[in-house]
C-alpha cells in the first residue's frame, strides 16, 4: 500500500487526496442525513467534516466561477452572432413580412389609415424595406463588434460582481421592481 503511494507523482497524489476528500465529504453528508432523519444528533467528527467540506467549497467556488467566466467571455467574443440572426431572418423572410402586416393591420391606432387605398401595398413595402435594412445591418462587421463589446462589458460586470461578493460578506439584496405606470412595486 505504501509503495503504491510512493510511486505517485505530486499531481497524482494531490488528485488522490482530493478524491478521498470528496468521497469522505459525500459519505459524511449522507451519514448526517440518515442520522438527522432518525432523530439523532450528528457526531462531532461528522459535523467537523461537513464544515471542512463547506469551507473547501467556498474556497474554490469563486476562482472557478471567474475562470469559467473568462472562458465564456473568450468564446462569446469569437462568435458571429449577428450573422446568425441575419441568416435566421432571411430563412423566415416571408413569415416575418406576413407577421408584420398582420400586427399592423390589427393595431388599433392604424384602423383609420387601414381604409386608405393601397394600404396593404404600403405595409408590405415598408415591411420588406425594414427587413432588408435589418438584415444588411446585421451582416455588417460593425454590428459584430457592437455585440462583442456588449457581451464583453456584461461579462466584465458579472466578474466584478463575483469578485466584490468575495470581499463583501453581506449578500446583495436586489431592490423590488417598480412598475413604470404607478411608480410602486408590483403586488
Amino acid at each position: 500500500m505504501i509503495d503504491w503511494l510512493r510511486s505517485l507523482s505530486v499531481p497524482q497524489f494531490l488528485l488522490v487526496v482530493v478524491a478521498a476528500f470528496a468521497v469522505l465529504s459525500i459519505l459524511s453528508a449522507l451519514l448526517t442525513w440518515v442520522l438527522v432523519r432518525r432523530g439523532l444528533h450528528t457526531p462531532w467528527a461528522i459535523r467537523r467534516m461537513n464544515r471542512l467540506s463547506l469551507w473547501a467549497i467556498d474556497l474554490v467556488k469563486r476562482p472557478i466561477t471567474v475562470a469559467v467566466l473568462d472562458e465564456v467571455s473568450a468564446v462569446l467574443a469569437s462568435g458571429h452572432y449577428t450573422k446568425n440572426i441575419s441568416t435566421a431572418l432571411v430563412e423566415n423572410h416571408d413569415d416575418l413580412v406576413a407577421l408584420v402586416a398582420e400586427k399592423v393591420r390589427n393595431d388599433p391606432a392604424a384602423r383609420v389609415v387601414s381604409h386608405l387605398p393601397g394600404y396593404d401595398t404600403i405595409v408590405h413595402q415598408v415591411s420588406e424595406t425594414t427587413l432588408r435594412v435589418l438584415i444588411e445591418m446585421l451582416g455588417d462587421p460593425r454590428m459584430d463588434d457592437l455585440i462583442s463589446d456588449l457581451l464583453r462589458n456584461n461579462i466584465e460586470q458579472i466578474k466584478d460582481a463575483v469578485r466584490q461578493r468575495r470581499d463583501d460578506p453581506e449578500p446583495v439584496v436586489p431592490k423590488p421592481a417598480v412598475s413604470p405606470m404607478s411608480g410602486r412595486p408590483p403586488v
